[in-house]
């Protein structure tokens, strides 16, 4: 008779935050690293019976570039860039020795370059960025990752929740999903709440969020790069130029912050 033996084996992990949007992070390229399931994933990120975080991503190797940032939202699927965790991970690799203070990395929507300085990571999102208005005239645009813009009162950034569902899960998005942005442009500092595919709630704040949030502001108001952003997790910059109908240039700017590591055992 086959005897199996189930080895469980202990693995390293760290835990950041970019403005209270939090991760937990492998580094596949010093240290061995978990082959997780959905399942695994999902369990990792819960906040009563996990480590808990928004996202989880690895450091994998690259053949071309210092890393490659693999990225999967709380409910345990791999999913599309996230500006914070960008910055987050090459925090973490620097600090690993796997790259110098400025950094190229591969991610699913293409290269990135990183510049820290400290505990302030200034990271270049996608080049070309397009907006698209839809009838109601809010704004559509694909910064790495899809998002909803919709500019509102400021009190009305508590019901994100609410209207972000609305949004994510009508007709339209239902199938690819969407993140949600509410904005609010005031005395030249821009308000955002987001609400993460993925997450499926409110982040306190979401990178590609921000970015897209205030490329619709510059369309709308003619409000000028860098533009400072607020979220319920604190404050980064988007700096950007454009060109024509396309946003080239395009750095979210803010800070990366350590919280701690730990070792959990693992099938």
């Amino acid at each position: 008779m086959l005897k199996i033996i189930i080895i469980n084996m202990t693995y390293k992990f760290y835990k950041y935050q970019g403005t209270g949007n939090d991760f937990i992070i492998f580094d596949g390229i010093n240290h061995p690293f978990p082959n997780l399931s959905t399942e695994e994933i999902a369990e990792l990120c819960n906040r009563r019976f996990g480590i808990g975080a928004d996202g989880l991503m690895i450091i994998m190797p690259s053949d071309d570039y210092d890393f490659y940032m693999l990225y999967y939202n709380s409910d345990g699927n791999e999913s599309t860039m996230c500006g914070n965790g960008g910055r987050c991970i090459s925090h973490l690799a620097f600090l690993n020795e796997i790259c110098e203070e400025t950094t190229t990395f591969e991610a699913v929507d293409g290269l990135h370059t990183a510049e820290i300085n400290e505990n302030i990571v200034k990271l270049q999102m996608k080049s070309g960025i397009k907006i698209d208005k839809n009838q109601n005239g809010d704004y559509i645009i694909n910064t790495g990752s899809p998002h909803y813009v919709h500019f509102d009162k400021i009190e009305k950034l508590d019901n994100v929740v609410e209207y972000g569902k609305a949004i994510r899960y009508n007709d339209i998005y239902k199938k690819e999903g969407i993140n949600v942005n509410l904005v609010n442009w005031e005395n030249n500092v821009l308000n955002v709440a987001t609400y993460e595919r993925g997450v499926e709630d409110e982040t306190l704040s979401c990178g590609t969020g921000v970015t897209a949030s205030a490329l619709a502001t510059h369309e709308l108001y003619n409000a000028q790069s860098p533009i400072i952003i607020k979220t319920k997790g604190g404050n980064l910059k988007v700096h950007f130029t454009k060109v024509d109908d396309l946003y080239e240039d395009v750095f979210l700017e803010g800070p990366a912050e350590y919280v701690f590591e730990g070792d959990i055992e693992l099938n």
